[in-house]
């Protein structure tokens, strides 16, 4: 039977994989057309999907990727996420309007290479509002828009687009026209139709590259061949922008359990918390598109070393030091924003919110490990969760038999086995579980009991014992 350690990351692992299949069963042939829908209101949940879907079409070397585009605006952040996407694609994008792409999309459309319109549709109108629809005061709302207006300017420079195309969208003091034509006045955002999109302005399209009905006349439009491959979110996105947003948490939740469980004997409810919040960390970044197999494997490499010389070599502190930065690299590189051709050492900007997150968590463990190595001893719940009701031979400490006389107070014995703080010591001839009060002793070290409530024995080392030491059972 398998170790539950090994157990447990085995069935995290191929949990991973399941839900990362079903969030993208379609499977993408070198050359396809990969596209994803953009529907309802942008999200951080979209910005998830897309983060996937994009990799994913890249990893696989798609030709396209086409934004099949019908909200009605959104999260404006949202939209800046998805455009730093985009952005940093290297395949050619594309944003097909059917049939609407209004305020935060027409923003993010400005951020594809190509766009192109349904026969019937509109691209436009991104003033911000708040989140209730309202609209934001006047000094904020002057704040919002200088900001974010430069910012989709670049964007639509960067795709040799009319930078004033942004300030149209968003800015309603500002006039739009084209020779003598008025298409935004001062006081209105500018709206566009299918056919003002295309219109040519000094032999280029204003906006929109042509009109198409359908994918497929998009394909032939644009000159792509190959396969259409539809990708769709699910549920899972939503979960991972939450387990992204709070991996902090999983991380301090998860350092702290395996803490517990590294001062118990045997495996127990703190070391099935620690794995538990370890893959839930891992899975919501694996969805997010933010890792991929190779860090869940180098954590599990790097448990394994420290597993190995707990019970194998303990004292060879190289091993689990080793073991230990493979462990903290994976969980910073499973949150690094990494991209199929990016070089394998990140950024500074890529590294920085990621290394944030890692330092916050650390310290927070930090915190909540001195609490506990404080006030360990004292927690009724963490002695129910650390030690068994009985002791090791299966007589209760709470009943004394000629045999098995009872362990009090004063009693001296010896660790038979290394103390982390809890173990296995030898006291009156009986081999029961105990526990320092935070000390790491070896095996085979003089004790003292120092006091004993139910079936937890507390003890502490001696330099020497007024009874001989019990020879070792055998």
């Amino acid at each position: 039977m398998m170790a539950p350690a090994p157990t447990l990351l085995l069935i995290a692992f191929l949990f991973t994989a399941v839900c990362r299949t079903s969030a993208g069963a379609e499977t993408i042939q070198r050359g396809d057309v990969v596209a994803v829908p953009i529907t309802g209101e942008i999200s951080d949940a979209q910005t998830a999907f897309l983060r996937r879907s994009l990799k994913q079409a890249e990893s696989a070397g798609a030709s396209a990727f086409v934004l099949e585009m019908n909200t009605p605006g959104g999260a404006l952040q949202s939209a800046v996420d998805i455009v730093q996407l985009l952005l940093k694609s290297r395949i050619p994008t594309y944003t097909w309007v059917n049939t609407n792409a209004g305020s935060a999309g027409s923003l993010i459309a400005l951020a594809t290479d190509h766009i192109y319109m349904a026969p019937v549709s509109a691209i436009g109108a991104a003033a911000p509002v708040s989140s209730e629809g309202a609209d934001i005061p006047e000094t904020m709302n002057a704040k919002i828009v200088s900001y974010f207006s430069g910012y989709f300017r670049s964007a639509a420079q960067a795709k040799g687009r009319n930078p004033a195309l942004a300030d149209a969208f968003m800015n309603k003091d500002k006039e739009f026209k084209i020779g003598n034509q008025v298409l935004k006045p001062v006081g209105a955002l500018l709206t566009l139709s299918a056919q003002e999109a295309v219109q040519k302005v000094d032999g280029k399209p204003l906006l929109a590259d042509g009109i198409a009905d359908s994918l497929s006349q998009l394909e032939v439009e644009a000159h792509l061949h190959g396969g259409v491959v539809h990708l769709a979110p699910t549920g899972f996105e939503r979960i991972a922008q939450w387990i992204t947003l709070l991996a902090p948490l999983f991380l301090v939740a998860g350092i702290a359990a395996a803490y517990i469980e590294f001062k118990s004997p045997g495996f127990g409810v703190a070391g099935f918390v620690s794995l538990v919040c370890f893959a839930i960390f891992f899975l919501g970044h694996y969805i997010a598109g933010l890792s991929g197999f190779e860090v869940i494997a180098v954590f599990a490499i790097g448990l394994a070393l420290v597993l190995l010389e707990l019970f194998l070599f303990p004292g060879v502190t190289f091993v689990a030091l080793t073991g230990i930065a493979l462990m903290l690299g994976s969980i910073l590189f499973a949150m690094v924003d990494y991209y199929p051709g990016d070089s394998w050492i990140p950024d500074p900007q890529q590294l920085a919110r990621p290394a944030v997150n890692l330092g916050l968590a650390v310290v927070l463990s930090g915190i909540a490990i001195m609490l506990l190595a404080r006030f360990f001893p004292k927690l009724p719940i963490l002695h129910r969760l650390m030690l068994p009701a009985t002791s090791a031979v299966g007589t209760s400490l709470a009943e004394s038999t000629p045999e098995r006389p009872l362990v009090l107070p004063g009693m001296t014995g010896v660790a038979r086995s290394i103390l982390r703080p809890a173990g296995k010591a030898e006291i009156a001839g009986m081999l029961v579980d105990v526990v320092t009060e935070g000390e790491f002793l070896d095996a085979e070290t003089a004790l003292r009991v120092l006091d004993v409530e139910g079936s937890r024995v507390v003890v502490e080392a001696v330099d020497g014992v007024d009874q001989a030491l019990p020879p070792k059972l055998t």
